[in-house]
């Protein structure tokens, strides 16, 4: 427990259930998240790019796992690549259940910001530096951008460009106040100041799919959060979309999800401020 979260609070965090099969300490005041499930080997080729990037050199990588069956998670070969720590969600949740137990396990072990960047290996990691160092100098959310000035999207699906530019950035850029373009990707990092807020309180079970994602982008910058977005690559493979979202059932909940962020519906307690 550190000293900046109070017992009686800590006990009031909902997380799921996990367990720590692989963890060799803090080494830096930043970690870098990585949620998978089932990666195979986009996993595998993301961690050999921030090796060679030598990313664990400048914050700690911390694999937070939804369930994987596909062998792709050998412990040896992850501290091969530099990872610190594993993860094995066993309680109940998808996305955001994952992230929950990530962020309480690291906010406990006293990490000063975290870095979140998917593990299908579409998101350039190059670019992790500059987000630690938005977070030094006191930004709170920074989200990657592929659409602004110096960013660039490859094969991304016509129907999901269309609605990242067209609906879910602006919806959420309307609601939150703040000019967002790229919302609907994982690649972020957040402050420890952001995430201890009881006005954000993200452990709660009600994140449980993509609700996270949603909600923070909408309510970090009503409570006057510095949020900024910085240029990233990301590239989908030719002819195949790596994605947990199905094609119609999968977008019409994302589609809910926003809709209900952008009313309010996560905010704790239904406070509206």
């Amino acid at each position: 427990m550190t000293p900046d979260i109070a017992p009686a609070v800590r006990a009031s965090w909902q997380v799921p259930t996990f367990e720590p099969p692989l963890w060799l300490g803090r080494q830096h005041p930043y970690c870098i998240v990585i949620p998978v499930i089932n990666e195979g080997e986009r996993i595998k080729s993301l961690l050999a790019r921030m090796a060679a990037l030598k990313i664990d050199g400048v914050a700690d990588i911390i694999i937070v796992d939804g369930g994987s069956t596909d062998g792709s998670l050998d412990r040896e070969s992850l501290q091969q690549q530099g990872v610190r720590g594993l993860l094995v969600k066993t309680g109940p949740g998808k996305l955001s259940a994952q992230l929950r137990c990530a962020y309480a396990f690291a906010l406990d072990q006293g990490y000063e910001g975290i870095v979140t960047i998917d593990g299908n290996d579409k998101d350039d990691p190059e670019a992790i530096p500059r987000f630690i160092e938005a977070i030094q100098q006191g930004v709170d959310f920074v989200q990657a951008s592929r659409f602004i000035a110096g960013g660039a999207a490859e094969n991304t699906p016509k129907s999901r460009d269309f609605a990242i530019r067209f609906i879910h950035a602006p919806m959420l850029s309307l609601f939150s106040g703040f000019k967002w373009t790229d919302t609907t990707q994982g690649f972020r990092a957040y402050s420890r100041k952001m995430l201890l807020d009881p006005k954000i309180a993200p452990f709660r079970d009600v994140f449980s799919t993509y609700e996270l994602l949603a909600y923070l982008s909408y309510r970090a910058p009503q409570l006057g959060y510095r949020c900024v977005e910085l240029p990233t690559i990301r590239r989908y493979p030719k002819g195949e979309v790596p994605t947990k979202i199905s094609s119609f059932k999968g977008n019409l909940a994302v589609l809910q999800v926003l809709l209900r962020a952008c009313r309010g519906a996560y905010n704790q307690n239904g406070d509206s401020k």
